[in-house]
Formats: C-alpha cells, sequence, structure tokens
C-alpha cells in the first residue's frame, strides 16, 4: 500500500483546523465565560453547523481546508468530539486545548474513537451510489469491500489481477477512483477515461494492463467527487480498502487474508485486546 502522508497527519491537521475555525470565531470568545444555556467557544466556532452535526454539503469534501464539520459532547465532561469527514480530535470545551488519539472505555475495552470512524465511513461511502463505482461481484455476496484504486499503483494492479479469486471467496469489490497524484496528471486522466469508457470493467482492466485508452474524458464523471471522498475518509494510500461497516482494512491483501481480515472486522470491530 503506497502511503500519501505520514500517520497521524491527517489528524494533526484536523487538530490545527479546529482550532483555527474557533480562533475566526472571534477572539474576545477566550474570555468570555460559557454562560447557563449559552454557546461554548467551540460551539460558537460551528455556529452555521446544523442540527445532526453534519455539513450540508458532502461532509469532509467542501470543507477539506476549511473547519470542522461537526462537535458534539463526550463522554468526559468539558471535553467534546470535532470531527471532518472521519478524522476527529478533541477539545476542551474552552477551546484552549486539543487532544489527538483514540479515547477507550476502561470497563469493555472499547475504542470509542475507531468506532465512530467507522460510523463516518460508512455513512459517506453509503452517499455514492453503486451506479458511480465499477463494481465485480459474484452472484451471491458474502462481503462487500470498497476499493479506492488507482490504475498505475503497483498494488491496486496485483489486487484487480486477482479479482476473480476475491470474486470466488464471495468478495463484492467496487472500485472508486483514487488518483495519487491528484488533478491534472496522468492517473487522473487514466481514471477518467476509464469511466467514460463504453465498458468500464474492461477499460479498468486493460488501464491496470497498462494498456492505453481511447475514450475521450467527459464531462460527468465522478474522479474528482471520490478523490475528495478518499481525502474526508482519511485515506493514506491505494489501494484503500473499507469494509461494508465503515473499517478501513488497509491496503492490498491476497484474497484469502483479505476474507480472513473481513470476518475479524465483522467480528469484533472496535475492541482492544483485554489484558
Amino acid at each position: 500500500m503506497k502511503r500519501l502522508i505520514p500517520a497521524g497527519a491527517a489528524t494533526l491537521v484536523l487538530a490545527l483546523a479546529a482550532l483555527a475555525a474557533w480562533l475566526t470565531a472571534g477572539s474576545t470568545a477566550v474570555a468570555q465565560p460559557v454562560a447557563a444555556g449559552g454557546m461554548s467557544p467551540v460551539a460558537l466556532a460551528t455556529a452555521s453547523v446544523p442540527a445532526g452535526g453534519m455539513s450540508p454539503a458532502l461532509p469532509g469534501v467542501s470543507q477539506a481546508h476549511g473547519g470542522p464539520d461537526g462537535v458534539s459532547p463526550t463522554p468526559i465532561p468539558g471535553i467534546v468530539e470535532v470531527r471532518r469527514g472521519a478524522d476527529i480530535v478533541y477539545m476542551s470545551s474552552d477551546g484552549k486545548y486539543v487532544l489527538t488519539g483514540d479515547l477507550y472505555r476502561v470497563d469493555n475495552h472499547v475504542d470509542l474513537t475507531e468506532e465512530h470512524r467507522r460510523e463516518l465511513r460508512r455513512k459517506l461511502i453509503d452517499a455514492v451510489p453503486e451506479s458511480q463505482m465499477v463494481v465485480f461481484s459474484p452472484a451471491h455476496p458474502k462481503y462487500t469491500v470498497t476499493v479506492f484504486t488507482d490504475v498505475d499503483c503497483v498494488y491496486c494492479r496485483a489486487l484487480h489481477g486477482q479479482i476473480e479469486d476475491y470474486n470466488e471467496l464471495g468478495i463484492k469489490v467496487r472500485y472508486v477512483f483514487f488518483p495519487r497524484t491528484g488533478p491534472d496528471t496522468s492517473s487522473w486522466y487514466k481514471a477518467e477515461q476509464v469511466w467514460c469508457s463504453a465498458d468500464r470493467h474492461d477499460a479498468l482492466t486493460r488501464a491496470k494492463l497498462g494498456e492505453p485508452l481511447a475514450a475521450k474524458v467527459c464531462a460527468a464523471n465522478p474522479v474528482a467527487r471520490e478523490y475528495a471522498l478518499g481525502q474526508a475518509i482519511g485515506l493514506e494510500g491505494t489501494p484503500g480498502i473499507v469494509a461494508s461497516n465503515g473499517a478501513l482494512v488497509g491496503g492490498y491483501l491476497p484474497p484469502t487474508a483479505l476474507l480472513a481480515a473481513l470476518k475479524d472486522s465483522a467480528q469484533a470491530p472496535t475492541s482492544a485486546p483485554a489484558n
């Protein structure tokens, strides 16, 4: 799996964005106590976020360089959860401190942060209809994964070279595009060509074999939206495999290893090992 950013960089960016968004709400908020029934500085900074805690547009996409999508209380008094896309950090309710890292519940070893990340990833991906994906599926799938792919990625090509094996194990593969090099690059253009081809399945296979495509880029293609979606869920490389429960399985896994990982993810999605 080709890494795009250092581990933890996404959450650090969100932490700084959350702090910046809070600061832009007005420096006078720092000195103002929270009155009964009033708004904390964090709530003031996100006053435009509607009920439900999500931005009006695709969460984490429209605000890729702006403030957080939402703020929620946590089980810890005085600490709130600040999120953008599937990235989560924590902040003191007075806006003075930001914490990065996962929040665990001690009595049952549940990772509350990852539990919520998975929910956010699932909702973000579920908002994309399968008609905007390139799907390779067995007749009766047992598991479904959404794979963020780059046609030029070596491990993406390795995965696709075994697509029939994944299907035979009952794994449905739904491809969305994530050209690692970004817009206006060769990989981006190839992804658009795949989508704009008459037979997308054949075009994707040929593109991953390094064969040139003849299709011209059409205006109505989802590459930019899916690239933004990958950023929103905190994707760090390709192939990025996401299970149907929102678990980020990781990068390339051989068919039998992916099947085992999906079984494990379904059985114990958020628990840490007991001591």
